[in-house]
């Protein structure tokens, strides 16, 4: 079995920051006006250290935009299948054109999207507060890990899989 953490405050933080790092693509669901549920996939942003926020570039006509000018709750779905990590972050999102900060958060990547560079119009910032975070964290490595299916099968389950927590932020 595996450990359940309750974790708040700097270190949660720093929790959500470490398991979100390294991975890239998210899948962001957002809730529509008539409450039906859609999730697509986003680039996070990285900035120099996680503060309980977390970024992202998109076109303000976009159907997320307007969905969470609707109702800012998301959810953001993170998962390393390699490492066996997964996360599920919440938060409230706020929208933004701070030309600012969209100059931070640029790539020249993004030309793909938005052709005009970093002055592109079309360009919006999510900014997503998080408000609590769940995870599950294999805690070694895949061979390891099979051992220890097989032995829990063998067990009845009676083997540690690695840590699994919630943290409230905030």
């Amino acid at each position: 079995m595996s450990e359940h953490k309750e974790l708040t405050g700097a270190e949660g933080l720093k929790k959500i920051g470490e398991l979100v790092r390294d991975i890239r693509i998210t899948m962001m669901t957002t809730l529509g006006p008539d409450g039906s549920i859609d999730s697509r996939p986003m680039a996070t942003q990285k900035t120099e250290e996680f503060d309980g926020t977390l970024w992202f570039l998109t076109r303000g006509e976009s159907g997320k935009v307007s969905e969470i000018e609707h109702d800012a709750h998301v959810s953001l779905l993170y998962a390393d299948p390699g490492d066996s990590k997964f996360i599920t972050v919440k938060g409230r999102a706020r929208v933004s054109t701070d030309r600012a900060m969209i100059r931070t958060l640029w790539n020249p990547m993004y030309k793909a999207w938005f052709p005009d560079g970093e002055d592109d119009p079309a360009i919006t910032i999510l900014r997503v507060d998080v408000t609590e975070a769940e995870y599950w964290q294999a805690s070694s490595s895949t061979l390891v890990r099979s051992a220890k299916y097989l032995a829990a099968a063998l067990t009845g389950g009676k083997v540690d899989f690695g840590e699994m927590g919630t943290v409230h932020v905030g």
